[in-house]
């Protein structure tokens, strides 16, 4: 995600919401990348240093842990050029029963 203006908060920097929705997208994927549907049950974010205008941040998601329909996992959100981490980002997971049957009966 290239930081741009927009998403500049009032002190120039990249605005924690934005931050934690790139680590919240991650996270999606990966919690997703089983099939099924899962949402997110909670999330905690950690801002560990500034992103500017400008920069490029990537997010990596990791599964730590799933047992029947929940799941732990962690994202690290670094700016990809200097590595810096920017951003540490813990999702909790859960996987909706028969959501996905009535998803696709519906559309």
């Amino acid at each position: 995600m290239r930081v741009t203006p927009k998403m500049a908060n009032g002190h120039g920097i990249c605005h924690g919401g934005m931050i934690f929705a790139l680590a919240d997208s991650a996270f999606a994927f990966a919690s997703n990348s089983r099939g099924g549907t899962v949402v997110a049950a909670g999330a905690t974010v950690d801002f560990m240093s500034p992103a500017a205008v400008g920069e490029e941040l990537e997010a990596s998601a990791t599964e730590r842990h799933v047992q029947g329909r929940s799941g732990i996992y962690d994202v690290t959100v670094r700016e990809s050029t200097s590595r810096r981490l920017v951003a540490e980002f813990r999702g909790r997971s859960r996987r909706l029963p028969g959501a996905d049957r009535s998803i696709r009966e519906s559309h």
